[in-house]
């Protein structure tokens, strides 16, 4: 029989986050020996790598890291709230994120090329993943420059990691104000910084569509214009930062409080899980 004891099965599920009958398994096989049970376990592991390739990976946290000049913003995800909450999970996310910022990545592409010791980021998130026993991706990395950074991780239950993380690059010294920025970025999921940013060609989209409602409508002709742009005014509120009304205080478009802050917002990003 296997000379080992509950204390060895506890070290090895403590080390791998490995189940407690996989590790017990896996001394027996290696005949109480913990480094030997370590290589059975990666092993067995990577073997599944590819069953579970077509999985969806629904969970996950959300991380930040800023440094001079730029800031980074990622999405770990996993299949399970189980894993994502996982220490060992939550300490890949860690290393992933100082790998992946220290890189100066913009994409999951370039993310994934990042390394890890002598290990690409991809490379060293699937040999996490063949013992956590799940589909783990790094799903979305966002990139944002600025003099200065507001970092907002919100959580949407208590008893998980950040779910919503938003990084605001800015100029100025209101780090209390930027901070407010961020919050209400997480809340009110802005696509563009300002309208001047948003694609002519989903403009002029957008401009159609509510041009033909109001006639559908029966406006009057003469009506049309003033109808048309106060509808436009409106989808810009939806999509761009700046023209949004502020969530703290309604009565304050995001381009007043930025204003009377002295501040100036050079782009943000903002990340959800699953989303």
């Amino acid at each position: 029989m296997a000379n080992f004891t509950a204390a060895d099965v506890k070290t090895l599920r403590d080390r791998l986050g490995a189940g407690m009958m996989d590790s017990k398994n896996a001394l027996v096989e290696a005949d109480g020996d913990i480094e030997k049970a370590v290589e059975i376990l990666r092993v067995k592991g990577l073997k599944g790598v590819a069953k579970r390739e077509g999985r969806q990976t629904t969970a996950g946290l959300v991380a930040a890291k800023a440094s001079a000049g730029s800031a980074t913003l990622i999405e770990l995800a996993s299949e399970t709230d189980f894993v994502a909450k996982n220490e060992k999970f939550i300490a890949l996310a860690d290393l992933v994120l100082e790998a992946v910022a220290a890189s100066g990545a913009d994409s999951v592409e370039s993310g994934n090329e990042a390394s890890i010791g002598d290990q690409t980021v991809g490379a060293y998130i699937n040999d996490e993943a063949a013992l956590l026993g799940e589909k783990v991706e790094l799903r979305a990395v966002r990139r944002v420059e600025g003099d200065e950074f507001a970092i907002y991780l919100h959580k949407t239950s208590k008893d998980l990691p950040p779910q919503v993380g938003v990084v605001v690059g800015y100029a100025g010294s209101d780090a209390e104000t930027a901070r407010s920025i961020a919050q209400h970025i997480a809340f009110a999921a802005p696509t563009y910084l300002s309208r001047d940013e948003v694609p002519a060609d989903q403009v002029a989209k957008e401009r159609a569509i509510v041009e033909e409602t109001a006639k559908n409508e029966g406006k009057p002709e003469a009506a049309l214009p003033k109808i048309i742009e106060g509808r436009l005014t409106g989808f810009f509120k939806e999509i761009a930062l700046l023209d949004q009304a502020y969530a703290k205080d309604s009565k304050l478009s995001v381009a007043q409080v930025v204003e009377q802050a002295g501040i100036d917002i050079k782009g943000f990003a903002r990340v959800k899980v699953g989303a």
